[in-house]
């Protein structure tokens, strides 16, 4: 029988941002019997993704830490857990976890590829600057999106990238009838349409202008619900943007939920009002779930959404635009519905789980076939 190639995931954290959700998602699908998957994060507060890998047979570790400077001092560790665990290869997601990991690879002499998540310009000076002195030990870049490729292309050779579209599982991202639970215990009545929104509250989400075109649609509608599901540093600002919204009652904060399929199925838009992004694992579920879209036109978002064929796009900061395009769909529900059927095909068709997944796999074997 073949030993099983041992892969070593490094990431910050393993709370519910995209990065992280993919890690227990792509884990499902993995050859379990051909790959030995481990995981080292380094914030111990952020912890929701470690019961979902645990149940799919991945090995967790947390080499705790507060900041990146400390995530950098735990380089010992790193090289440490490579040799006692005879790790085979190390993936990288997220920069300064990724700046550990490949100095952490070279001194281990074990190869590394990383994952490119977002639009690398849009990174801290500091953060761009050690992550560029060490980006040339890895293996292999992965960017997610064709923007986060082209902002990679600026220092990094073509030899060096390979483009792997982020997946979702669309079987179990699927809409069902079971819907009216959760709209009782949200105090959402039958009749209301409801738009959501899924993200970590910080800045490049800008969702005080979610709220400003909840606040604009509002005023027009009286049928219409809002649902924010998520936590983050920004919550005190958005919850007192929020204040007369949630006087007459139509907006709801869900906080942080490690299962966002209920709030999905509820959803008739999915509003996404992101200043910069990668290929958001959000959007990818909601469109799954059927959910028609209006989203800002950024990162590697056109590349999902056809603009008025499986989504509307607007610019990003157009607030103006963004609620013109919600209030269409309020008024159009043959288009609401047309937009999101063609939402779902457009992800089942191309930005499946499976297919992401099998190329990892490939990455894998191509780069620890060395070592095997």
């Amino acid at each position: 029988m073949l030993e099983k190639v041992k892969i070593l995931h490094i990431i910050k954290s393993l709370g519910r941002g995209g990065a992280e959700m993919l890690l227990p998602e792509t884990l499902k699908y993995h050859d379990k019997h051909k790959f030995e998957f481990h995981y080292i994060f380094f914030l111990p507060w952020k912890n929701q993704m470690v019961e979902a890998i645990e149940i799919h047979s991945g090995k967790v570790t947390c080499l705790e830490a507060s900041n990146n400077i400390q995530i950098f001092q735990k380089v010992p560790a790193l090289i440490q857990y490579i040799r006692q665990h005879r790790i085979q290869l190390i993936h990288c997601h997220l920069p300064w976890a990724g700046i550990a990991g490949r100095i952490a690879a070279k001194a281990a002499n074990v190869p590394v590829v990383y994952t490119e998540h977002n639009n690398f310009s849009r990174y801290h000076s500091l953060t761009k600057i050690a992550s560029r002195l060490t980006m040339q030990l890895n293996q292999l870049i992965i960017p997610v999106s064709g923007d986060a490729e082209q902002a990679l292309r600026k220092f990094v050779s073509d030899a060096k990238l390979k483009l792997i579209l982020n997946g979702v599982d669309t079987v179990a991202f699927t809409r069902n009838n079971e819907k009216q639970d959760l709209r009782r215990e949200l105090n959402i009545p039958e009749e209301h349409i409801v738009v959501t929104t899924a993200a970590v509250f910080r800045e490049q989400k800008r969702l005080d202008n979610f709220i400003k075109i909840a606040k604009g649609v509002s005023a027009k509608f009286k049928n219409v619900s809002f649902v924010l599901v998520g936590d983050g540093p920004e919550k005190e600002k958005i919850l007192e943007l929020s204040k007369p919204l949630l006087t007459v009652g139509n907006i709801y904060f869900a906080g942080l939920q490690q299962n966002v399929k209920p709030y999905f199925n509820i959803t008739d838009i999915y509003l996404m009002t992101s200043d910069f992004e990668g290929l958001p694992i959000a959007l990818l579920e909601a469109m799954s779930m059927g959910c028609a879209v209006v989203a800002t036109s950024v990162g590697g978002i056109p590349e999902v959404i056809e603009n008025g064929v499986s989504g509307l796009l607007s610019q990003a900061g157009d607030v103006d635009s963004l609620e013109k395009d919600v209030t269409l769909l309020i008024e159009n529900k043959d288009m609401r519905v047309d937009l999101a059927i063609k939402a779902r095909e457009r992800i089942v068709q191309h930005f499946s789980m499976k297919k992401m997944v099998q190329e990892l796999e490939d990455v894998y074997r191509q780069y620890a076939k060395d070592r095997v």
